[in-house]
């Protein structure tokens, strides 16, 4: 088996010869992979695990592969010292120990579903690559709302490790390379060495990536200010949740501008304002996370099918509407274990499943991608804020429950152990069927990993009063003798009787 290409390809249909000096082998049947991040090197790794003998080709347009986009506040932060701490297996790990044929800097600019060939730029120019099966795993990019200014220096989005290099220059914090030599910081980061620190940042937008941005720029001690054009931060997490992040924001010097839409930056060259309402709010810096976007253009222009959600529509077995063709990751659509209906929550765990499920299938073992149910947390300085399931009612009615939520607040630990905190928690049910749709949790201790109980919960599609008869661990420096997931479930089956 040859992994790594230098001399000349000879085509014939999906069988090809590759001649590497005066040794060639022949391949057959190639695994075709776009994208060179969670889900695609998963699908990589898993299939070149259980078909040691087929190839498998990854091609990533940029520098980085397998690496912690969730990590990128704490590298700005200061709490990651390098980038590469971030990167799970190198380029080379996965060519030298893994046998994956990784092209960094190849783009696939189109698909040949008749011929079964992508068409590919790199370095060597455009070729060809022919597949037997092929997953689009292209992921998402940041949105980017019509602003005016947007193109001002100072302005960013944070998508890349490039951009988190260029932020956490800019902010005139050190950004160590010595050890990111084959990597690199792309021309974006060295654009900004050297840069005088800001004194003041605007924030838009009040999901994941601004909560955690505006601790991370609060710890740079900035000024910082956050927009958000709906009432509440964190809208995924409910009412109840974003209120009480919210007051913990104001309690950490941040300055909130709820239910306020940015209008405009403005700057000659470099941003110097935030326009919002009616008032300029200085800012010598923006950060702007306004969400993603799923990356669907090469497979829109392919032919494949786009599900409701805006994502690729696929099947249980991540498979598109051509047999030959999966797709997974960011740019893909799930299924929720709750509605039953399309959904598209881009996030890690969801990407990797997926893609070890699909590299399973291609090498000839049919697995399921598997269901989600929107399972997420976030840091909110000294508060742990974590969701999963179904919070709005309006989405719940949409699916035909009939949505009853309450919210309790409980202690972390034994009432009488040391260091106990509040814990918030909200649940949802069915009046119906009494099913559990969906809960939150909030606190400074204890949220994050009392929320998977409820996530276990949703999948087994259990009722609250049978989450409520749980026999859950109990000690005090842990919990109180009922675990606030208890609680709050008992609250919950008492209203919808």
């Amino acid at each position: 088996m040859v992994t790594s290409v230098s001399a000349y390809r000879i085509v014939i249909g999906t069988q090809y010869f590759i001649a590497v000096g005066s040794e060639a082998s022949v391949m057959t049947d190639p695994f075709v992979v776009v994208g060179g991040d969670a889900a695609g090197m998963s699908a990589a790794s898993k299939f070149r695990r259980e078909a040691p003998d087929r190839e498998v080709v990854v091609f990533e347009k940029g520098e980085w592969v397998s690496y912690g986009a969730c990590g990128l506040p704490y590298y700005v932060k200061g709490e990651v010292e390098r980038l590469d701490d971030l990167v799970s297996v190198t380029p080379g790990e996965f060519v030298e120990e893994r046998g994956i044929d990784l092209r960094t800097n190849h783009e696939v600019t189109g698909v040949d579903r008749e011929r079964q060939t992508v068409t590919v730029t790199g370095p060597e120019g455009e070729f060809e690559q022919p597949y037997s099966d092929l997953l689009v795993a292209t992921g998402a990019h940041a949105v980017e709302p019509p602003i005016d200014g947007f193109d001002l220096d100072g302005v960013f989005t944070l998508h890349s490790m490039d951009v988190a290099a260029a932020i956490r220059r800019y902010l005139g914090a050190d950004a160590p390379a010595s050890d990111l030599s084959a990597i690199g910081y792309g021309s974006i980061a060295s654009e900004y060495a050297g840069a005088t620190g800001p004194g003041a940042v605007g924030i838009v937008g009040g999901g994941y990536v601004g909560i955690e941005m505006a601790e991370a720029f609060a710890a740079h001690g900035l000024d910082v200010h956050l927009f958000e054009m709906l009432p509440h931060t964190l809208q995924p997490f409910g009412a109840e949740a974003a209120a009480t992040v919210e007051d913990h924001l104001v309690e950490e010097g941040v300055t909130l501008h709820l239910d306020t839409p940015v209008e405009a930056f403005r700057g000659e060259d470099r941003v110097e304002a935030v326009a919002a309402g009616d008032e300029d709010v200085p800012v010598d810096l923006a950060l702007v996370g306004a969400g993603v976007a799923p990356n669907t253009d090469l497979a829109e222009r392919a032919g494949i099918d786009l599900g409701p959600t805006g994502a690729i529509a696929t099947d249980p077995y991540g498979r598109t509407n051509d047999e030959h063709v999966f797709a997974a990751g960011d740019c893909a659509e799930a299924t929720s274990a709750v509605t039953g209906d399309p959904d598209h929550v881009p996030l890690a765990l969801t990407a990797n499943r997926a893609g070890r499920a699909i590299g399973q299938t291609v090498a000839g073992d049919p697995t399921p991608v598997g269901d989600i149910v929107g399972t997420a947390a976030v840091k909110a300085f000294d508060l742990e804020v974590a969701r999963t399931g179904v919070l709005d009612p309006d989405v719940a009615r949409d699916a035909g429950f009939d949505p009853v939520s309450v919210t309790v607040t409980t202690r972390s630990r034994a009432h009488y152990y040391p260091g106990g905190e509040q814990l918030q928690v909200t649940m949802v049910g069915d009046r119906e069927t009494g099913r559990v749709l969906g809960a939150s949790l909030v606190g400074r201790e204890g949220a994050v990993r009392r929320v998977d109980t409820v996530a276990a919960a949703l999948h087994a599609e259990m009722t609250a009063r049978q989450l409520s008869y749980l026999d859950l661990a109990y000690a005090p420096p842990f919990g109180p003798v009922w675990d606030p997931v208890l609680t709050a479930a008992k609250v919950l089956d008492g209203k919808l009787d």
